[in-house]
């Protein structure tokens, strides 16, 4: 089966709320001194300014499902788009502090509905041979947001904007905001979520011009399992979705185990309690970020071929070795100068196992009656996580050297059981006949 150009325009649209997610997320990186210095920020302000989004995140991510179910995982998407023009426009017109902190929360919960409906509306329109790359598109994009932040950060920072150069650089994510918006009224609806809706001529239509060989009996299969005309929706919180619920809290939670954010966010501090005088940010960002991409693009080059367990069991492996030398490092005080190499090769494992991995899972473990709810459950998880983790560990950093990356690498290891024993393996699987090899059909 060849990849179909309705199809991929479909999914390149879709995963531009990822390159949102990753552009927003980083573009703060390059405004904190300018904001401090505006607003006269104390640390402890400085922390909610950034952090802010990350609460929106939380909220935007449980939530995204009653509109994705509601009205649709596209016209979700288009409120998603329009919450990410009104975030950076108010920022870049931010009147005082209030006003930045709130149009950063609602920049949040932009991301953090888009890391739902995103991946879930690719994995709905892609055919089982194709998802895994597909919707591994979302996280490349991510990725590539956060390059894309880092560079226009750079050449805002280049154009001498004086006073006004912080609210350039909170401005421009309102340009790709824009096109993503235009973009997503050019896409169909989910086929499933048409079912879903009893709107089964127009699914059918979708699945003819996205590209599935055999799409009527795709199409009898969606109603088999979604019975559409007889069949309410079920609540999440049941018996018989345990499975699914725990593999989507736990791939959720170990993604943040892992420590990628709190490494992400805290690399200066990291390098300079391993003693190094000065290390320039810009090339720390600069290699990360490359590393970052590379490895997600290798990644999604293989994941409908080897698997998402098999990427998932790598990638623990060799995070855990990679965050072991650097917990060693901290605990003996020698060898600083592999600290890099270990962080740099502790990047590449993570994009090329949980970051290439997570969003695809979490799209393809639920069942299409309660996929919305499930995506979102999952998608918190993730956040909280991320909140929690993100918040303690300069805490325990600062007062225990080494021991976070001890955790976090026996984090890794408990993942690679977990996976071992309980995870399936979703590659070149319908969406329907995941269900039933879960025994939820």
């Amino acid at each position: 089966m060849k990849l179909n150009l309705y199809l991929l325009k479909s999914t390149v649209v879709a995963a531009l709320g990822g390159l949102l997610f990753g552009f927003d997320t980083a573009v703060i990186a390059g405004t904190t001194h300018a904001l401090t210095d505006t607003f006269r920020l104390s640390p402890a302000a400085l922390g909610l300014t950034v952090s802010v989004a990350l609460w929106g995140t939380i909220l935007g991510s449980m939530f995204a499902g009653i509109p994705g179910d509601k009205i649709g995982r596209r016209d979700s998407l288009r409120a998603m788009a329009v919450l990410y023009v009104i975030s950076s426009l108010g920022c870049a017109l931010a009147w005082n502090w209030f006003a930045l902190v709130l149009f950063r929360f609602i920049g949040g919960l932009g991301i953090g509905g888009s890391s739902v409906l995103g991946p879930m509306y690719i994995a709905e329109v892609a055919p089982a041979k194709w998802r895994g790359r597909l919707v591994g598109l979302f996280q490349f994009n991510i990725v590539f947001g956060i390059l894309l932040a880092y560079f226009s950060n750079y050449i805002v920072g280049t154009m001498q904007l004086g006073a006004a150069e912080w609210r350039w650089k909170l401005g421009v994510p309102a340009v790709p905001a824009v096109l993503f918006l235009l973009l997503l009224f050019g896409i169909p609806r989910s086929p499933r979520w048409l079912v879903k809706k009893q709107r089964v001529a127009e699914a059918r239509e979708v699945l003819r011009m996205t590209g599935e060989e055999n799409y009527e009996q795709e199409l009898q299969d969606i109603i088999a399992s979604i019975d559409a005309e007889h069949v309410a929706d079920d609540p999440l919180f049941s018996w018989k979705y345990r499975l699914p619920i725990f593999l989507a809290v736990s791939i959720g939670m170990f993604n943040q185990l892992s420590g990628i954010n709190a490494i992400l966010y805290y690399l200066n501090d990291i390098f300079a309690y391993a003693g190094f005088n000065k290390v320039s940010s810009d090339l720390q960002a600069v290699a990360i970020g490359a590393t970052n991409l590379v490895f997600t693009m290798l990644a999604m080059s293989v994941i409908d071929r080897i698997g998402r367990k098999t990427l998932l069991l790598i990638g623990s492996v060799g995070t855990a070795a990679c965050l072991g030398g650097v917990a060693t490092i901290f605990l003996s005080g020698r060898h600083q100068s592999f600290l890099v190499w270990l962080l740099i090769g502790y990047i590449a494992f993570f994009a090329f196992s949980q970051g290439a991995v997570i969003w695809v899972f979490l799209s393809e473990v639920f069942p299409n009656r309660v996929r919305a709810k499930g995506q979102s459950l999952g998608s918190f998880s993730h956040w909280f996580m991320n909140a929690l983790i993100s918040g303690i560990f300069p805490l325990l950093a600062a007062s225990s050297g080494g021991y976070p990356f001890v955790f976090f690498a026996l984090m890794m290891i408990l993942q690679f059981l977990v996976v071992l024993f309980f995870y399936p393996e979703t590659k070149g699987v319908s969406l329907e006949e995941m269900q039933r090899k879960l025994g939820i059909a």
